[in-house]
């Protein structure tokens, strides 16, 4: 077990994902498929369905159960073992919400009006109107992590931020009580494609609300719609550089490369040792090739994972019951940190 510099504490994996439906290939190459190999690393890995992240806006219940059940089925066809890892629904382990509230007390109302995706979800409309939760929610997502004290969290670049606000609320709740509880959480961004864009504007992050279905690559596609959105991708004239330096000015082409990378486990050198010097009429139809062997296994699993909720819901508690274990003691000493009467124990 490795540990951290700061403190000796355990080398433990947490992330979670929000169950807003539309699940993408680059939710795929930015998350699932990295959680799937950390199994392999030795370490304890926490995945979570972040359900009480997606209330901050209102949400139909029917559709974020699906959602939610859905989001499970991609996670395990995906690679995640329930038995290797802790795989839940946040709202089922009440110590996400109890130990958000401590830590709404110690962040401060100028780090989160500082967030830029507040600023980027309220830009030119009436912030007053938005949820509290919408934005508070940092502090929930810190009590996500550090409800495990986890060391390490796989994130994209869009979300270093808010893990920098975990490690912030980390650091004054340790100095404010003056004890070393709680990790200085290290983000993990690796891979050649952490960041998916657009199959029409390499400019874009590929997106489940872009109105275009052909911009993205749905983890519920089949073989043939996988194959035809990659074929149909936006591309230059000109063939592939030799190196990657010559993708420099070429956002669809780097794109490209890069999901091969990402699902072949090659580098983007690699890639084009392979096909530099190439069109697109003979590297599309290989992507496409790679794509569907990937993906279209994926997206039989969800569906027959998706026939029976029951199992899925039995999968989700038993998860729970593992999480809180660990979550419930480390909730209870944080009380006792902040001076709470604790005479009634669980």
């Amino acid at each position: 077990m490795t540990e951290t510099t700061a403190t000796k504490f355990p080398t433990r994996v947490f992330s979670g994902i929000q169950p807003s439906g539309g699940l993408t290939l680059g939710n795929y190459l930015g998350a699932l498929k990295r959680f799937a190999e950390k199994q392999d690393e030795g370490i304890e890995t926490i995945y979570c369905i972040v359900d009480m992240h997606a209330i901050t806006v209102w949400q139909d219940p029917a559709k974020l159960r699906n959602a939610t059940r859905e989001l499970t089925a991609a996670y395990i066809a995906c690679g995640i073992d329930p038995e290797r890892s802790i795989l839940f629904n946040q709202s089922q382990v009440t110590a996400h919400a109890e130990l958000a509230w401590i830590f709404n007390c110690v962040a401060r109302m100028g780090w989160m009006g500082r967030m830029t995706q507040w600023k980027d979800k309220t830009a030119g409309k009436d912030a007053e109107a938005a949820s509290l939760g919408l934005f508070a929610y940092p502090s929930l997502m810190a009590a996500d992590i550090l409800a495990y004290k986890a060391t390490h969290v796989p994130v994209g670049e869009d979300q270093k931020q808010h893990l920098e606000l975990t490690r912030d609320i980390a650091t004054k709740f340790n100095h404010d009580y003056g004890v070393n509880f709680f990790p200085i959480t290290e983000p993990v961004i690796e891979g050649a494609a952490t960041r998916v864009m657009s199959l029409r504007d390499g400019s874009k992050k590929m997106s489940k609300s872009d109105p275009s279905d052909a911009s993205r690559i749905n983890l519920t596609d089949d073989a043939d719609t996988i194959a035809k959105k990659l074929k149909r991708a936006v591309t230059d004239p000109e063939p592939l550089p030799e190196t990657p330096e010559g993708l420099a000015n070429r956002a669809e082409a780097r794109n490209l490369v890069n999901i091969y990378a990402g699902l072949s486990g090659k580098s983007a050198a690699e890639v084009l040792g392979d096909f530099g010097g190439k069109g697109f009429g003979v590297f599309k139809p290989a992507l496409a090739d790679l794509a569907v062997s990937v993906l279209a296994p994926i997206s039989a699993e969800m569906t027959r994972l998706m026939q029976d909720p029951a199992e899925i819901d039995r999968l989700l508690g038993r998860g729970a019951d593992r999480a809180d274990a660990i979550a419930h003691p480390i909730l209870e000493q944080v009380y006792d940190i902040v001076g709470m009467v604790r005479s009634r124990r669980r």
